[in-house]
């Protein structure tokens, strides 16, 4: 999101510790698929397949039914009467919570097999669980994702991810039977933007960003992002994947129908940017919210959070390592620009303490969205989305297909006017800002369309 003076991305989630469920698995239709699935021609691969399965279910069994509830007892026996705050974000994490995130990031073949069993066992589930209309909120970081994200989330339409899915983030279904039981309601606790926005475990974030980068690991770079091919990314494991994954969140939410009408899946993800044309290949009737701001305000203001997390990463091992493994590439150490029509090529990391390497980012980025034009993409102005949220609610709820979109007025008061950073345009190129205010006057002309 990008209310500086309210809100802007990522935050020091809750604990992992306070998310625990443990519960019989439900909805299973037993191991017999498990079995039968590594058996015939291949059987060389099939049996990596399988031990790799193996291994992540006995890994998954041992910290989910023994190891991890035993620490999420000792950690709400040490936490009693403790004040929740925390000097550092990664003191928010046990020493056993940083444990827990490393294994699970550590063996992503095992868990993607992990997740084709998880397909398997909880078939009957998922199968009739229906992918409509479903929303993709992204752009560039400090653009009101989050806000709208939120926003939309006020209302009882949408499935998403929330910070009760980490770290087992490939296997939705089977880590909530695990760890049900263990859920606490916790507190609002700040991000680390500093914006003042807070977040709680049932909090939507962004998470897809990791699973799309376990199956399309090419496109990430050391120092970059490529974009998807404007065609479209055809992957069909990944195709398969995506899909299953949105119907378990889906069943997650509701048993897929909510006052009579069917969940949608809500996504708000930056890096999808990179892929709108691989997202509408795969969702035909999906609606990609693409907000911006005022070129200068939006660059100072990126600017402002890489120099925050710059800091807060060299003093924080485990928050640069979380941030990184979730697929947050945006600011500090694990900066990863997209790489929008290789306008990179020839600068290197030092410009991105300058306000012009963002403001060339802004400039690489909505040029390409607007060379670029797909169906369902609906442009939003965030500053105007600020300054008269009432009508622009009304048009969001209204491009979306948003039922009963009288449910998003409660959420008029949560918009306030963008910080401004008037100070900051005397240290940007002019011909580089002109050339950013001429797209900004399409974007603004092309959201009225």
């Amino acid at each position: 999101g990008s209310n500086e003076a309210a809100r802007p991305s990522w935050p020091g989630p809750p604990a992992m510790t306070d998310q625990l469920l443990f519960t019989e698995p439900a909805g299973f239709d037993g191991a017999a698929p498990f079995v039968l699935a590594y058996v015939g021609p291949g059987a060389g691969l099939a049996a990596v397949g399988a031990l790799l399965t193996m291994a992540g279910v006995a890994v998954f069994m041992l910290v989910g039914f023994v190891w991890y509830p035993m620490q999420r007892l000792l950690a709400v026996w040490r936490r009693h009467g403790e004040d929740a705050g925390a000097a550092k974000h990664e003191d928010r994490y046990s020493p056993a919570d940083r444990f827990l995130h490393r294994m699970a990031f550590a063996a992503v073949p095992a868990w993607k097999a992990l997740a084709d069993l998880e397909d398997r066992l909880c078939a009957r589930r998922i199968d009739g669980v229906r992918i409509e209309r479903p929303v993709f909120i992204a752009s560039l970081p400090r653009a009101g994702t989050t806000l709208l994200l939120e926003t939309l989330g006020l209302t009882d339409a949408f499935a998403t991810h929330t910070y009760r899915h980490m770290p087992f983030l490939f296997v939705p279904l089977l880590w909530n039977a695990v760890s049900r039981r263990f859920h606490l309601a916790g507190g609002d606790v700040e991000r680390a933007h500093g914006d003042g926005m807070t977040i709680r475990y049932d909090s939507a974030e962004a998470f897809e960003e990791a699973l799309w980068r376990a199956f399309h690991r090419s496109r990430y770079l050391p120092d970059r992002i490529l974009p998807w091919p404007g065609d479209g990314l055809a992957s069909a494991g990944f195709d398969a994947f995506i899909r299953n994954h949105v119907r378990k969140l889906i069943a997650l939410r509701t048993s897929g129908e909510e006052n009579g009408r069917p969940v949608r899946y809500l996504s708000k993800n930056n890096g999808n940017l990179a892929r709108v044309a691989t997202i509408t290949r795969l969702f035909p009737d999906a609606t990609v919210l693409v907000p911006f701001r005022n070129p200068a305000d939006h660059a100072a203001s990126m600017l402002r959070q890489h120099l925050r997390f710059e800091k807060i990463h060299a003093a924080e091992a485990f928050t640069r390592r979380y941030m990184e493994d979730v697929g947050h590439f945006d600011f500090g150490a694990n900066l990863r620009p997209i790489d929008f029509d290789h306008w990179l090529d020839g600068t290197g990391p030092a410009p991105a303490r300058g306000a012009n390497f963002w403001l060339r980012y802004w400039c690489a980025a909505f040029g390409h969205v607007l060379a670029n034009p797909a169906a369902g993409v609906v442009l939003v102005d965030y500053d105007g989305l600020c300054a008269e949220p009432a009508p622009a609610l009304r048009r969001i709820a209204d491009r979306i297909g948003l039922a009963g979109a009288a449910a998003l007025a409660g959420a008029v008061g949560r918009f306030r006017a963008p910080t401004r950073y008037d100070a900051a345009a005397p240290d940007m190129d002019g011909a580089l800002l002109e050339k950013a205010s001429a797209l900004h006057r399409e974007l603004l002309r092309r959201s009225r369309d």
